[in-house]
């Protein structure tokens, strides 16, 4: 019989700075990955392929950094970034998986979220938004939603940004003093601190429920912003390049030959 994957558990992720390289090298790192998801989607765009990214998140985590770098150098046409929060009056009223069947990607793009589905077995659930029956129905709700994607070709990368206790009450206060990020702290976010146990309790058993082998999470230490960046763009340029032919397709003959004809351009 085939070996039980281990448990994901926060308490097993290393979060010393000596675990992460050095933070010289970020730069050239990050130019050289984002060169590579640009190919990644180059392809996917060619192929007609689909691409689905999750990031979820302690608060102020760092996704929406990650999420910059991440797209900083794609062809906007190709990727689509959606930041999920409250559910609209209109969405209230349906399914919870609604919005985001509405938000599925179309031939050759990826669609990235900014939170996502997840919400229903974390922060609703935490927080008492959802009942117990519903939670607990959408563990199984999640991996078929997802099941229907990865069997009609989609490709799911599902990340979860790591941070201690600690350094979230360090970037709370950053962003409590720096006037052009205080727009980023909500007391919501300051009450959900405050259960922080029961968010990591739900989080690992959502980890346990719905990390399967066609979309699998993986945890991205995230306590050091540039370590994160660079984790974040290597899973997608891992998961997403697997088995996927990056070469440039070659010139359409046509226009080869238009462009001799019209421009004198001869290759």
């Amino acid at each position: 019989m085939p070996d039980t994957p281990s448990p994901i558990r926060f308490a097993d992720l290393p979060m010393d700075r000596s675990a992460y390289g050095e933070k010289q090298d970020y730069e050239k790192e990050l130019a050289r990955l984002q060169e590579t998801v640009l190919h990644v989607q180059q392809a996917y765009w060619h192929g007609g392929l689909r691409a689905v990214i999750v990031l979820e998140g302690w608060d102020a985590a760092g996704k929406g950094g990650a999420i910059r770098r991440l797209t900083e150098k794609l062809d906007p046409r190709g990727a689509h970034v959606w930041p999920i929060g409250a559910p609209s009056a209109d969405e209230q009223g349906r399914h919870y998986l609604y919005r985001f069947w509405q938000r599925i990607p179309s031939p050759g793009t990826f669609a990235i979220f900014d939170r996502s589905w997840y919400g229903r077995v974390l922060v609703e659930r935490v927080e008492g938004f959802a009942s117990r029956e519903a939670w607990t129905r959408a563990y199984r709700e999640i991996n078929e939603f997802e099941r229907m994607l990865t069997d009609d070709g989609v490709r799911i990368v599902k990340l979860f940004l790591h941070i201690t206790k600690e350094e979230q009450l360090k970037r709370f206060e950053e962003r409590l003093k720096n006037p052009y990020k205080r727009w980023k702290l909500t007391e919501e976010d300051l009450r959900n601190r405050e259960r922080w146990d029961d968010y990591i309790r739900a989080a690992e058993e959502m980890f346990d429920r719905t990390s399967t082998p066609d979309a699998p999470w993986t945890l991205i230490p995230a306590n050091y912003k540039w370590h994160a960046r660079t984790a974040v763009l290597r899973a997608v340029v891992d998961r997403l390049g697997e088995g996927v032919d990056v070469t440039p397709p070659p010139l359409d003959a046509s226009v080869q030959k238009a462009a001799a004809d019209m421009l004198g351009i001869k290759l």
